[in-house]
C-alpha cells in the first residue's frame, strides 16, 4: 500500500495486519480521487474519515494539502498505527479519535466538507449510513458523504445519491445535502 498523490506520493505505508481492516486499493483510490480533484480544493476543506482502519484516506487528503482532518476508528492496534504514521509524516491539522463511529456522528456539533467511511463490508447496519449522516447534518453545504461497501449494496434509489463508481469488488456511493447542487 502506498501514498498515490501529492507531498508524501510514493511513500508505502508498512502496516501490520489489522483486524478487522480492509484498506482502499490503489486503483481504486486512484479512481476515488480522479474524481474528488475535479472537484474540491484539498487546502480548503475539513474531512472526516470513519472507520478509519490503516488511514490510508486520510494519508491521501493530507498529502494533497488538506491540514484539517479528523480520523474515527474504533480498534487501539490501528489508532497506535495511524498516529504513528500521521506523526512520522508530521501531519499538520489531524486529530485521531479512537471511539465507535455511530457514537462520534450522534454526538458531533462539526461539520465536515467531505465525509469518507470505509467500513467493514460485513458490517450490521452499514446500509443506514447515508441516512445517519445526512440527518445528523454533518455534511457542511454543498460537501460529500462518500461511502465504500461492497456491490451487494445498492443505493441507486436512495434520494441524496449523486453519483456511484463501481471498481470490481469496491463500490463508492457519493451522497450530497441537495442533489440539484451538483447537477450539470
Amino acid at each position: 500500500m502506498r501514498i498515490i498523490a501529492g507531498k508524501y506520493k510514493g511513500y508505502v505505508l508498512k502496516q501490520p495486519r489489522l483486524e478487522p481492516t480492509r484498506p482502499t486499493t490503489n486503483i481504486a483510490k486512484e479512481a476515488l480521487f480522479s474524481i474528488i480533484d475535479n472537484y474540491f480544493n484539498f487546502d480548503n476543506i475539513r474531512f472526516l474519515d470513519l472507520f478509519g482502519g490503516t488511514g490510508s484516506i486520510t494519508y491521501e487528503f493530507a498529502s494533497r494539502g488538506c491540514t484539517d482532518i479528523t480520523t474515527v476508528e474504533l480498534h487501539q492496534q490501528a489508532v497506535q498505527f495511524i498516529r504513528k504514521t500521521s506523526e512520522k509524516l508530521e501531519m499538520e491539522g489531524h486529530r485521531v479519535l479512537q471511539m465507535d463511529v455511530f457514537e462520534f456522528i450522534n454526538n458531533t456539533n462539526e461539520q465536515f466538507d467531505i465525509i469518507f467511511a470505509g467500513p467493514p463490508y460485513k458490517m450490521p447496519f452499514l446500509d443506514t449510513l447515508p441516512d445517519v449522516i445526512l440527518q445528523n447534518q454533518i455534511i457542511e453545504g454543498q460537501g460529500w458523504f462518500i461511502l465504500e461497501h461492497d456491490p451487494k449494496y445498492n443505493f441507486d434509489d436512495h434520494p441524496h445519491l449523486w453519483r456511484r463508481k463501481n471498481y470490481g469488488q469496491t463500490n463508492f456511493s457519493i451522497f450530497v445535502n441537495e442533489i440539484q447542487q451538483h447537477e450539470a
